[in-house]
């Protein structure tokens, strides 16, 4: 069976912001205010060597945020995709301190130490709602893995640099381009993501 990752080519990446845009389009009703799934971040920006990589939720082999979550509300689907169920979610926030990637978040507009139910990176798989459900959209947005589809941030990236997929054939990709380059692989986060517990 395919395991579903994502992955950055920081040498493509041109920090456009057409992935996180794509992203709210395809979740809007289900995304709270203030929370952005997807984000491009910048890295060494204004000096030699300046890189930019989307990042978001790495659907981790050992996923640190469900290691910590104390309601057991993240999931791991057959095909490596980490979701959540917002109606276990206690709003604690150890999923948040958890993950290397920043990818849990929580609604900004509650009080002062109320957290709300968190959100993240669904891979456009949608949530343990039935698929593609009026519910299940309006809790956890588009499901295009139901309908064979691939997350619409890495359709829409206009260079290619983020890709999604089966693990093997995206890392297979990946390797293509490096040996084009001339280059070394530069994955950020690859190796904490999808190699732990190897």
């Amino acid at each position: 069976m395919a395991r579903m990752k994502f992955l950055c080519d920081a040498e493509r990446c041109i920090a456009c912001n057409g992935c996180v845009t794509a992203c709210k389009n395809a979740n809007e009703p289900a995304v709270p205010w203030g929370i952005q799934r997807r984000r491009v971040v910048t890295l060494n920006e204004g000096e030699p060597g300046q890189k930019s990589i989307s990042v978001a939720c790495m659907h981790c082999t050992d996923a640190p945020c469900k290691a910590v979550c104390p309601v057991d509300c993240f999931y791991t689907t057959p095909d490596g995709i980490v979701l959540h169920d917002k109606n276990q979610c206690i709003g604690c926030g150890y999923c948040f301190y958890a993950c290397p990637f920043g990818a849990p978040q929580f609604p900004q507009e509650e009080a002062f130490g109320s957290r709300g139910k968190m959100d993240k990176c669904t891979f456009c798989a949608g949530g343990p709602l039935p698929d593609n459900s009026k519910a299940e959209y309006e809790a956890y947005g588009s499901n295009r893995v139901a309908e064979g589809k691939l997350p619409l941030c890495a359709e829409m990236c206009a260079t290619k640099a983020l890709l999604a997929g089966d693990g093997e054939v995206i890392s297979k990709i990946y390797l293509t381009r490096v040996m084009k380059r001339g280059t070394r692989p530069d994955t950020w986060g690859w190796e904490r993501a999808y190699m732990r517990g190897l």
